[in-house]
């Protein structure tokens, strides 16, 4: 149900993830979303299998450029980063300035995205977890990713199965932030 949807920490999945027809599935469904005169300002970059610890290689390198001083277990955790799930979506936000579809709009619709995913992980019986971390915005991990001028990690989506079910959270005080145009306070 929706209204109990919630982000599984990646520190909290495990295997197993979806199947390559699951995957193949739950990106479709991510895909589905508002995208106003149809620009698709997104892509996706799959992590599965022995890719995760390659990427993770990438990250420590990153991160020790960053931070020389780091011991070596937080490199090792860094290195690591990857291996939290089965499987690791990277959505690549594209925008198109010259597009006449407001650039805002495309980076929604790459949210959107994001959102898609969660839920069609959900639906699927997988948990999941939406995040960015230091990495999406790091010029060396980027450059790891082929990215083309003006792409953007929207987020990384990390899924597979929740190894316990995560904590419920504060939510929005919801009188708080709706209002009817038109009506006083």
């Amino acid at each position: 149900m929706l209204r109990m949807r919630r982000s599984t920490p990646a520190d909290l999945l495990t295997g197993p993830g979806p199947d390559a027809a699951q995957l193949q599935d739950i990106l479709t469904i991510a895909a589905r979303v508002p995208d106003h005169r149809r620009v698709v300002p997104f892509r996706f970059i799959v992590f599965e299998g022995d890719a995760r610890a390659r990427f993770g290689a990438v990250l420590k390198e990153a991160y020790l450029a960053n931070e020389p001083e780091a011991g070596e277990a937080r490199a090792t955790c860094e290195a690591n980063r990857f291996l939290r799930a089965p499987v690791v979506v990277a959505v690549i936000s594209k925008t198109n300035p010259d597009h006449r579809t407001p650039e805002w709009e495309q980076v929604l619709t790459s949210g959107a995205v994001c959102q898609n995913m969660l839920l069609a992980a959900s639906a699927y019986g997988f948990a999941a977890q939406w995040l960015t971390e230091w990495y999406a915005y790091d010029d060396k991990a980027l450059a790891s990713l082929g990215l083309e001028p003006g792409e953007k990690v929207a987020g990384y989506v990390y899924i597979g199965t929740a190894k316990e079910g995560p904590k419920e959270r504060g939510r929005p005080d919801m009188p708080a932030i709706i209002s009817h145009w038109g009506e006083k306070k």
